[in-house]
Protein backbone atom coordinates (compact mmCIF):
# COMPACT_ATOMS: atom_id res chain seq x y z
CA UNK A 1 0.00 0.00 0.00
CA UNK A 2 1.53 3.47 -1.35
CA UNK A 3 2.67 5.31 1.76
CA UNK A 4 0.95 8.82 2.50
CA UNK A 5 1.86 11.89 1.64
CA UNK A 6 -0.41 13.53 4.42
CA UNK A 7 1.72 12.31 7.28
CA UNK A 8 5.04 11.97 8.28
CA UNK A 9 6.48 9.90 11.43
CA UNK A 10 9.36 11.50 12.85
CA UNK A 11 11.45 10.97 15.98
CA UNK A 12 11.97 14.12 16.68
CA UNK A 13 10.15 17.12 15.71
CA UNK A 14 10.03 20.87 16.41
CA UNK A 15 6.89 22.82 16.22
CA UNK A 16 7.51 25.96 15.46
CA UNK A 17 6.43 29.75 16.99
CA UNK A 18 4.04 31.60 14.99
CA UNK A 19 5.57 33.68 11.84
CA UNK A 20 5.10 35.92 9.38
CA UNK A 21 5.81 39.89 11.56
CA UNK A 22 6.29 40.61 15.67
CA UNK A 23 2.88 38.70 17.74
CA UNK A 24 1.84 41.46 19.88
CA UNK A 25 2.42 40.64 23.42
CA UNK A 26 -0.85 39.93 25.38
CA UNK A 27 -0.56 40.15 29.03
CA UNK A 28 -1.48 36.42 30.38
CA UNK A 29 -1.58 34.68 34.10
CA UNK A 30 1.19 32.51 34.42
CA UNK A 31 0.50 29.03 35.37
CA UNK A 32 2.86 27.61 37.62
CA UNK A 33 2.80 24.10 38.51
CA UNK A 34 4.25 23.24 42.21
CA UNK A 35 5.37 19.45 42.31
CA UNK A 36 4.88 18.00 45.76
CA UNK A 37 5.55 14.31 45.99
CA UNK A 38 5.25 13.84 42.29
CA UNK A 39 1.87 15.30 41.99
CA UNK A 40 1.29 18.26 40.25
CA UNK A 41 -0.46 20.83 41.75
CA UNK A 42 -1.27 23.73 39.31
CA UNK A 43 -1.82 27.47 40.71
CA UNK A 44 -2.14 31.05 39.69
CA UNK A 45 0.47 33.69 39.51
CA UNK A 46 -0.56 37.67 38.99
CA UNK A 47 -0.78 38.47 34.95
CA UNK A 48 2.46 38.83 33.70
CA UNK A 49 4.00 39.25 30.41
CA UNK A 50 7.62 37.69 31.24
CA UNK A 51 8.98 35.81 28.16
CA UNK A 52 11.39 32.15 28.59
CA UNK A 53 13.80 30.66 26.37
CA UNK A 54 14.20 26.84 25.75
CA UNK A 55 12.31 23.79 24.64
CA UNK A 56 9.98 21.19 26.41
CA UNK A 57 10.51 17.62 24.90
CA UNK A 58 6.52 16.44 25.03
CA UNK A 59 5.83 12.28 24.10
CA UNK A 60 2.15 12.60 22.49
CA UNK A 61 -0.66 10.57 21.31
CA UNK A 62 -0.41 10.16 16.89
CA UNK A 63 -4.11 11.82 17.62
CA UNK A 64 -2.96 15.34 18.29
CA UNK A 65 -0.33 15.36 16.07
CA UNK A 66 -2.10 18.04 13.46
CA UNK A 67 -3.54 20.08 16.84
CA UNK A 68 -0.22 19.77 18.82
CA UNK A 69 1.61 21.57 15.70
CA UNK A 70 -0.72 23.76 14.11
CA UNK A 71 -1.83 25.01 17.63
CA UNK A 72 -0.60 23.93 21.22
CA UNK A 73 2.42 24.23 19.88
CA UNK A 74 2.01 27.69 18.84
CA UNK A 75 -0.16 29.10 21.72
CA UNK A 76 2.16 27.90 24.02
CA UNK A 77 5.28 29.13 22.51
CA UNK A 78 3.46 32.82 22.14
CA UNK A 79 2.09 32.60 26.19
CA UNK A 80 5.61 31.61 27.69
CA UNK A 81 7.96 31.64 24.84
CA UNK A 82 9.12 28.05 25.53
CA UNK A 83 9.33 25.96 22.29
CA UNK A 84 7.14 22.37 22.23
CA UNK A 85 9.59 19.80 20.60
CA UNK A 86 8.56 15.75 20.55
CA UNK A 87 7.68 12.65 19.28
CA UNK A 88 4.21 11.42 18.30
CA UNK A 89 3.30 8.18 18.19
CA UNK A 90 0.17 5.18 19.59
CA UNK A 91 0.01 5.99 23.52
CA UNK A 92 1.04 2.34 24.14
CA UNK A 93 4.06 2.37 22.30
CA UNK A 94 5.11 5.39 23.88
CA UNK A 95 5.27 4.25 27.43
CA UNK A 96 7.01 1.12 26.21
CA UNK A 97 9.52 3.32 24.79
CA UNK A 98 9.98 5.59 27.35
CA UNK A 99 10.20 2.30 29.64
CA UNK A 100 12.70 0.73 28.12
CA UNK A 101 14.32 4.17 27.40
CA UNK A 102 14.27 4.71 23.48
CA UNK A 103 12.45 7.87 24.47
CA UNK A 104 13.23 10.11 26.83
CA UNK A 105 11.33 13.09 27.11
CA UNK A 106 9.99 15.80 29.90
CA UNK A 107 5.89 15.43 29.00
CA UNK A 108 4.01 12.25 28.32
CA UNK A 109 0.36 12.96 26.74
CA UNK A 110 -1.66 9.59 26.63
CA UNK A 111 -5.04 9.05 25.30
CA UNK A 112 -5.86 5.94 27.63
CA UNK A 113 -5.22 6.12 31.62
CA UNK A 114 -3.73 2.91 30.94
CA UNK A 115 -1.07 3.90 29.14
CA UNK A 116 0.40 5.35 32.27
CA UNK A 117 -0.16 1.47 34.13
CA UNK A 118 3.52 0.43 33.18
CA UNK A 119 5.44 3.37 34.05
CA UNK A 120 3.62 3.60 37.50
CA UNK A 121 5.82 1.86 40.59
CA UNK A 122 8.83 0.67 41.47
CA UNK A 123 8.64 -2.32 39.38
CA UNK A 124 8.36 0.25 36.16
CA UNK A 125 10.92 2.50 37.26
CA UNK A 126 8.46 5.20 38.50
CA UNK A 127 8.64 6.83 35.32
CA UNK A 128 5.02 8.20 36.35
CA UNK A 129 4.24 9.49 40.13
CA UNK A 130 0.77 10.87 39.10
CA UNK A 131 -0.91 12.04 36.23
CA UNK A 132 -4.38 13.86 35.15
CA UNK A 133 -6.87 13.06 33.10
CA UNK A 134 -7.54 16.31 31.55
CA UNK A 135 -10.15 15.27 28.35
CA UNK A 136 -12.22 13.30 26.34
CA UNK A 137 -12.90 12.76 22.33
CA UNK A 138 -15.17 10.72 21.32
CA UNK A 139 -14.41 7.73 18.79
CA UNK A 140 -16.28 7.89 15.18
CA UNK A 141 -15.97 6.45 11.91
CA UNK A 142 -14.22 8.70 9.38
CA UNK A 143 -14.84 7.84 5.71
CA UNK A 144 -13.66 8.84 2.23
CA UNK A 145 -16.22 11.69 0.23
CA UNK A 146 -14.95 10.12 -2.92
CA UNK A 147 -15.53 6.34 -1.81
CA UNK A 148 -18.23 4.50 -3.64
CA UNK A 149 -19.47 4.04 0.14
CA UNK A 150 -19.77 7.39 0.77
CA UNK A 151 -23.44 7.51 0.36
CA UNK A 152 -25.04 4.64 2.10
CA UNK A 153 -22.70 5.94 5.20
CA UNK A 154 -24.33 8.74 5.13
CA UNK A 155 -27.71 7.21 5.20
CA UNK A 156 -27.63 4.03 6.45
CA UNK A 157 -26.21 2.43 9.67
CA UNK A 158 -22.28 2.21 9.79
CA UNK A 159 -22.00 -1.00 11.15
CA UNK A 160 -24.45 -2.15 7.82
CA UNK A 161 -21.87 -0.24 5.87
CA UNK A 162 -18.46 -1.57 6.90
CA UNK A 163 -19.32 -5.38 5.97
CA UNK A 164 -19.92 -4.96 2.49
CA UNK A 165 -18.14 -6.74 0.01
CA UNK A 166 -15.00 -4.61 -0.80
CA UNK A 167 -15.40 -2.09 1.73
CA UNK A 168 -11.49 -1.07 2.88
CA UNK A 169 -11.86 -0.41 6.62
CA UNK A 170 -8.48 0.67 8.67
CA UNK A 171 -7.50 0.93 12.53
CA UNK A 172 -4.86 1.16 14.43
CA UNK A 173 -2.81 -1.76 16.24
CA UNK A 174 -3.98 -3.13 19.80
CA UNK A 175 -0.81 -3.77 20.96
CA UNK A 176 0.19 0.11 20.02
CA UNK A 177 -2.51 2.33 20.40
CA UNK A 178 -5.78 2.63 22.70
CA UNK A 179 -7.52 3.59 19.82
CA UNK A 180 -6.93 0.01 18.33
CA UNK A 181 -8.00 -1.59 21.34
CA UNK A 182 -11.58 1.01 21.29
CA UNK A 183 -11.86 0.01 17.41
CA UNK A 184 -11.56 -3.82 18.22
CA UNK A 185 -14.28 -3.27 20.96
CA UNK A 186 -16.36 -1.20 18.78
CA UNK A 187 -16.72 -4.16 15.93
CA UNK A 188 -17.03 -6.92 18.81
CA UNK A 189 -19.26 -5.06 20.63
CA UNK A 190 -21.58 -4.42 17.85
CA UNK A 191 -21.51 -7.36 15.91
CA UNK A 192 -23.46 -9.11 19.07
CA UNK A 193 -25.31 -6.34 21.04
CA UNK A 194 -26.90 -5.44 17.27
CA UNK A 195 -26.56 -9.36 15.95
CA UNK A 196 -24.43 -8.81 13.40
CA UNK A 197 -21.92 -11.58 13.13
CA UNK A 198 -19.98 -10.03 10.31
CA UNK A 199 -18.40 -7.68 11.97
CA UNK A 200 -16.34 -10.33 14.30
CA UNK A 201 -14.13 -10.89 11.53
CA UNK A 202 -13.52 -7.47 10.72
CA UNK A 203 -11.88 -7.49 14.61
CA UNK A 204 -9.45 -9.90 14.36
CA UNK A 205 -7.95 -9.55 10.58
CA UNK A 206 -4.54 -8.17 10.25
CA UNK A 207 -5.07 -6.31 7.00
CA UNK A 208 -5.71 -2.11 6.78
CA UNK A 209 -3.93 -1.90 9.98
CA UNK A 210 -1.41 0.93 10.09
CA UNK A 211 0.46 3.48 12.72
CA UNK A 212 -1.99 5.91 14.72
CA UNK A 213 0.10 8.71 12.76
CA UNK A 214 -0.80 7.52 9.53
CA UNK A 215 -4.21 6.75 9.34
CA UNK A 216 -5.21 9.62 8.27
CA UNK A 217 -3.24 9.87 5.21
CA UNK A 218 -4.11 6.76 4.14
CA UNK A 219 -7.56 8.06 4.17
CA UNK A 220 -7.06 10.77 2.29
CA UNK A 221 -4.79 8.91 -0.14
CA UNK A 222 -7.69 6.90 -0.67
CA UNK A 223 -6.78 3.60 0.39
CA UNK A 224 -9.58 2.86 2.59
CA UNK A 225 -13.39 3.78 2.70
CA UNK A 226 -13.29 4.68 6.18
CA UNK A 227 -11.43 4.12 9.46
CA UNK A 228 -11.48 5.03 13.38
CA UNK A 229 -10.66 8.17 14.49
CA UNK A 230 -11.16 10.21 17.90
CA UNK A 231 -13.47 13.35 17.19
CA UNK A 232 -10.38 15.59 17.61
CA UNK A 233 -8.05 14.32 14.91
CA UNK A 234 -10.56 14.03 12.33
CA UNK A 235 -12.00 17.89 12.79
CA UNK A 236 -7.83 18.85 12.40
CA UNK A 237 -7.92 16.84 9.25
CA UNK A 238 -11.48 17.87 8.09
CA UNK A 239 -12.71 14.50 7.42
CA UNK A 240 -16.37 13.20 6.96
CA UNK A 241 -17.35 11.49 10.25
CA UNK A 242 -20.61 9.27 11.25
CA UNK A 243 -20.97 8.58 14.58
CA UNK A 244 -20.76 5.22 16.00
CA UNK A 245 -23.81 4.54 17.15
CA UNK A 246 -24.44 1.38 19.50
CA UNK A 247 -20.62 2.16 21.37
CA UNK A 248 -20.31 5.16 23.55
CA UNK A 249 -16.56 4.95 23.08
CA UNK A 250 -13.60 8.12 23.59
CA UNK A 251 -10.22 8.85 23.82
CA UNK A 252 -9.66 9.89 27.74
CA UNK A 253 -6.46 12.15 27.53
CA UNK A 254 -4.06 12.42 30.10
CA UNK A 255 -0.97 13.97 31.00
CA UNK A 256 2.13 13.58 33.22
CA UNK A 257 5.58 14.49 33.95
CA UNK A 258 7.83 11.95 33.25
CA UNK A 259 10.87 11.24 35.89
CA UNK A 260 13.83 13.14 35.57
CA UNK A 261 12.46 15.60 33.19
CA UNK A 262 15.58 17.11 31.20
CA UNK A 263 13.86 20.34 31.18
CA UNK A 264 11.36 20.16 34.29
CA UNK A 265 10.29 23.69 34.76
CA UNK A 266 9.12 24.06 31.22
CA UNK A 267 7.46 20.71 31.06
CA UNK A 268 5.65 22.13 34.58
CA UNK A 269 4.93 25.03 32.88
CA UNK A 270 3.21 23.30 29.83
CA UNK A 271 1.57 21.15 31.95
CA UNK A 272 0.04 24.12 33.35
CA UNK A 273 -0.86 25.61 30.16
CA UNK A 274 -2.74 22.55 29.05
CA UNK A 275 -5.16 22.58 32.26
CA UNK A 276 -6.01 26.18 31.83
CA UNK A 277 -8.24 28.58 30.51
CA UNK A 278 -6.09 29.26 27.54
CA UNK A 279 -5.41 25.30 26.96
CA UNK A 280 -9.16 23.87 27.77
CA UNK A 281 -10.40 26.56 24.62
CA UNK A 282 -7.74 25.36 22.31
CA UNK A 283 -9.22 21.55 23.01
CA UNK A 284 -13.36 22.41 23.46
CA UNK A 285 -12.47 24.15 20.16
CA UNK A 286 -10.85 21.03 18.41
CA UNK A 287 -13.13 17.93 19.24
CA UNK A 288 -11.84 17.34 22.89
CA UNK A 289 -14.27 18.08 26.05
CA UNK A 290 -12.16 19.24 28.71
CA UNK A 291 -12.47 17.75 32.54
CA UNK A 292 -12.64 20.74 34.96
CA UNK A 293 -10.68 20.05 37.46
CA UNK A 294 -9.09 17.65 35.71
CA UNK A 295 -9.15 14.34 38.17
CA UNK A 296 -5.88 13.64 39.40
CA UNK A 297 -4.27 10.04 39.91
CA UNK A 298 -1.67 9.62 41.93
CA UNK A 299 0.51 6.52 42.51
Amino acid sequence: MATSKFRRVTRRHGIAPPTGGRASLVALATVVSVVFGGAIAPSIANASSTKHSGTVDVLYAGSLLDLMQQQIGPAFHKATGYTVTGFSAGSSALSTEIKGGTEVGDVFISASPTANSSLIGASNGNWVTSYQEFGRSPLVLGYNPSSKFAQALKSQPWYNVVTQPGFLLGRTDPATDPKGVLAVGALTGVALSYNVPSLAPLATSTSNVFAETSLVGELQAGQLDAGFFYHVEAKAANLKTVPLVGTGLYAKYTIALLKNAPNSAAANAFISFMLSKAGRTILKANGIAPIVPATSFNN
